[in-house]
């Protein structure tokens, strides 16, 4: 049975657990803190742990796929454990995997996601559009069927963006702010929000020239270690904030392997957003 669809599963999470979504990023540096070895053992172990922390209160966890590939056939399987487990207890799961091609290419990265029955199936991907917004044609399809979403890359919050994502087209108009159009146009009419969100770096100050009003959710990174504050958020994204699904990784994981100690720092979190949202 096809998932109601992903945006008003969305806004309901967010309502209902506050809108913010955790970073499941097993960095080498992050398991030595925790204690654990760089190894498949480790990985499961930390996952498992974040899972259990999370997953029965925050809106979205959001793994990031590479730091789980590095391990080979066996660090995927942990990744499809901790998917599954993540969604069975609640969580919306985000798959950062930031997938691009083109044709029958992309539309196998978008089965391997976005079909239901796929192993790694995702209520949402992260995916990049600099082969043309376009290219994602297979992935915006599949999303549809299945009742899953997208995250494309619009704003990032790296400085190597900046040459892309702002550079201005023919028509005027940056390549940045045409990925949000598109957005929109995908968006158009859906209630309560759309499935088609944006990542736009909470990082990146005034916004104010930037259509963000996508009716859709926006991916926002670089809360906590990126320095990023839950203040700072109507700032950068004015009107839209409500929208804004701010992702925490390290402030929250810096603060494992203890699962009150994690599950405290993320009420916190999202405590002050939505009080930075409600003040907006």
């Amino acid at each position: 049975m096809t998932l109601e669809p992903f945006g008003a599963r969305l806004r309901r999470a967010m309502d209902e657990r506050g809108p913010l979504c955790v970073g499941i990023d097993p960095h080498a540096s992050l398991l030595a803190e925790w204690g654990l070895d760089d190894t498949v053992a480790g990985l499961e172990r930390f996952s498992r742990t974040v899972v259990e922390a999370m997953a029965d209160r925050v809106a979205v966890l959001k793994p990031q796929s590479a730091f789980f590939e590095r391990f080979g056939s066996r660090g995927v399987a942990v990744l499809e454990r901790s998917v599954a487990e993540a969604r069975a207890a609640g969580a919306l799961v985000v798959m950062d995997a930031k997938r691009g091609d083109i044709g029958s290419t992309m539309a196998a990265y978008a089965e391997s996601f976005l079909r239901e029955d796929a192993p790694l199936f995702s209520d949402a991907l992260t995916v990049t559009p600099y082969l043309g917004y376009g290219s994602l044609s297979p992935a915006v399809a599949l999303a549809r069927e299945s009742g899953a979403g997208l995250f494309v890359l619009a704003l990032t919050s790296n400085p190597e963006g900046g040459e892309v994502q702002h550079a201005v087209r023919a028509d005027g108009r940056t390549v940045g702010a045409t990925m949000l159009a598109h957005l929109a146009a995908e968006n158009a009419g859906e209630e309560p929000l759309g499935s088609f969100g944006a990542v736009v770096g909470a990082t990146l100050g005034d916004l104010s020239t930037y259509d963000l009003d996508i009716n859709g959710p926006i991916l926002a990174p670089g809360i906590g270690a990126q320095g990023a504050t839950p203040a700072d958020l109507p700032h950068v994204f004015g009107a839209a904030v409500r929208n804004v699904v701010p992702n925490v990784s390290r402030g929250v994981l810096r603060h494992g392997p203890d699962v009150v100690a994690l599950r405290d720092a993320a009420d916190r979190f999202a405590q002050q957003v939505r009080a930075a949202a409600g003040a907006a």
